[in-house]
């Protein structure tokens, strides 16, 4: 039996705070926990760090093997200043936005589809344009 909106929200509230606090940290045994073993990352990070033609990454694996070099790279104007949560049943949204009253950062958009034992199950990542400068700026290759 499936869990109850109640449910999949209390979980989605747990991965919102316990994610973003493991990627501060750069720890990534804790973040890999959030990760069905299955689970599906997308992100236009993937081909340029881990140098492959797609950006996904299928299982905890392959996750494990771009959060880590995400870890080594992070430039600084990766921060953490994020937007309040959306929760939907099972989905969970949320922004890093470009301004913030601390002046600006990358801007990205998380959305995650949480399964049936509270673990991440899918996860989009969407890049705005200051993020996307980032990458053409090579600034995750330190």
């Amino acid at each position: 039996m499936g869990k109850n909106k109640t449910e999949y929200i209390d979980a989605a509230e747990r991965i919102y705070h316990e994610w973003d606090k493991a990627l501060a940290q750069n720890d990534i045994d804790a973040l890999l926990e959030l990760y069905a073993e299955d689970a599906i990352l997308e992100s236009p990070l993937i081909p340029y760090l881990l140098d492959r033609e797609i950006g996904i990454c299928q299982g905890r694996a392959e996750i494990r093997e771009l959060v880590k070099k995400v870890a080594e790279r992070k430039p600084n104007l990766r921060k953490h200043y994020r937007t309040p949560c959306l929760k939907l049943d099972n989905l969970i949204m949320w922004e890093y936005p470009r301004q913030t009253s601390q002046g600006e950062q990358m801007d990205f958009a998380e959305i995650m589809n949480i399964n049936a034992e509270g673990l991440i199950q899918s996860h989009r990542v969407y890049w705005g344009w200051r993020g996307v400068k980032v990458l053409n700026d090579d600034a995750y290759r330190r």
